[in-house]
Order: structure tokens, then sequence, then C-alpha cells
């Protein structure tokens, strides 16, 4: 990455923060798919430039950031910066948090999987906010390391991740009409999906499916309905069945089996397994109360 950019080699094995003020990406790196072994933090302000990211086209914007784990494949096409202050780039290896408390808990930071129409947009105050964070990282590693160095960057790396976790709180909250919009959107794909019998063919709906037909990625749509309903898009999805699998259980004649097979499940044991655990009674228990 030190090279892509044109920087002379990183202070640090590990770990390293580019500045964007005053780089280029270099031209015979344009246009070419890169497979991060690393994550890495964005901040970006006033850039010329767009990054392919999946399928998508990210067009950086005022103040966003973009999280990215190792294994995803970007692509640059062209990079300037334009502002005074256009950003930084946070990287850092796997085996820097490797046998940290870290290790285990970063999988929780969600926003790593987002897709990047879902980057996260700052305030004045919050970039000022991270800066000081960025800033605490760099001196550490260019300063002699010493046998705190790795415990203190590991440190201010979860602080800056926990301050991108309110961020993110923040930018949900901030756009309550439109999760509600994109809530009422996913209500209304699982009763068209049903209603078209989708399910006959191929089987529940999983949230990757939502997401994909609501343009989101799996991890933003669970996440947004989780701060707006107290449940993920897995758990309304269940919702969704048990309260279809009461109404037919009671409306209608048929089997456990069928109703069963009417709402997508493969087997029957899974069906009644699911249905003891989230209405406390069997299949059969429930009709004969009822």
């Amino acid at each position: 990455m030190h090279d892509v950019f044109g920087l002379s080699k990183p202070q640090h094995p590990l770990v390293s923060v580019i500045r964007f003020r005053n780089t280029q990406i270099k031209p015979e790196y344009h246009h070419i798919r890169c497979a991060f072994g690393m994550y890495c933090i964005t901040q970006k302000n006033e850039i010329d430039g767009s990054m392919r990211y999946g399928r998508n086209s990210y067009d950086f914007q005022e103040g966003s950031m973009l999280f990215i784990k190792p294994g995803q494949v970007l692509r640059y096409d062209g990079h300037q910066s334009t502002a005074e202050d256009p950003g930084w780039a946070l990287l850092f290896h796997p085996d820097l948090i490797r046998k940290s408390e870290l290790s285990k808990s970063i999988d929780n930071y969600s926003f790593f999987s987002y897709d990047i129409t879902e980057a996260l947009h700052l305030s004045e105050e919050e970039k000022q906010s991270l800066e000081e964070v960025i800033t605490k990282i760099e001196k550490e590693y260019q300063q002699n390391i010493d046998r705190h160095s790795q415990r203190l960057i590991i440190s201010n790396i979860e602080l800056l991740l926990n301050y991108c976790t309110r961020y993110y709180d923040r930018q949900f909250y901030t756009r309550e009409n439109l999760n509600k919009d994109i809530l009422s959107k996913f209500e209304n794909l699982l009763k068209n999906y049903y209603a078209a019998n989708h399910q006959l063919d191929t089987g529940i709906p999983s949230v990757s499916y939502c997401g994909k037909e609501l343009n989101l990625s799996s991890k933003y749509l669970s996440d947004l309905l989780k701060k707006e309903t107290g449940k993920n898009a897995k758990a309304h999805i269940d919702d969704f069945l048990m309260n279809n699998a009461k109404n037919r259980l009671l409306n209608s004649m048929e089997s456990v089996s069928e109703v069963a097979y009417a709402l997508g499940f493969e087997y029957v044991q899974h069906f009644s397994t699911m249905f003891k655990a989230k209405i406390g009674l069997s299949p059969s228990e429930y009709r004969r109360l009822n």
C-alpha cells in the first residue's frame, strides 16, 4: 500500500497510517484489482477519484469512512487529494491483534461487512475525535518500540472502532425516516415472496437474499433493523414464519407437515423445533389449546 501511494517503507511491519495529503496513486496501479490481506479503515475528504468495491463504485464524499477486512477485493480508478486535509487510512495486519482480546471481538464490528453505499459520514467534531486517536497510533509506532507499544496501539485501534460504533448508531438514528421506509420495504418483501409462493421452490428467504433485494448488505440490514426495532433481520423472518404458521394451524385443516412444507421448511422436525422454541408449545399442542 505504501508503494501504491508512492511512499517510503512503513515504520512498523504490522501497522501504518497513510496520510492522503499530497499523495497520488501510481498510474501502474490504476484499475488493478487488489485483494486485501489486512484491515483498512479509511477516512476521506474531497478526493478526486473513485474506487471499485465488489461490483459497486464508491465516490469519496465529505467526511466519509469505509471499513475493509482481510479477503476483500478493491480497485482504484484514480485518486488525487484536493482538500487541505484529505484524510487518512489506518492499515493493520491480523497478526498485530492475533494474541489480543480485540482478535476475539473484531468480528462484532459488523461495519467491516457493510457495502460501500453504507459508508459512515462524520461531523467535524467526530472527525476531530478520530484524528486524535489516529495521531496517538502514529506517535506510538514512530518512537522507539518497546514492550508496551503493541498493547497501546491495539488499545487505540479498539477505541477508534468503538467511536465508529457510536457514530454509526448516530447515523442510524438521524436517518430514522429512511430506516422506517426500509423496514416497510422489508416487510412487504416477505409478504410478496410468500404471496408468489417462492418458498415452494427456493425455501425460506435468507437474510442475504433480503439484503440483495433491498440493495443492502445483510449485515447493514440486520443492524438497521436491530436499531429500529430491537430485532435483527433473522428474528424478523422467524417472527414472520411463526405468525404464518399460527394462522395456518388455526385456520386450516392442513397437517403439521403440510404447514411446514407450505412455509418453505425442508424438514418437518426443523419447523417443529423452531415453533416449540419460539411459541413454547409444539404445533400440535398449539392447535389443540387454541
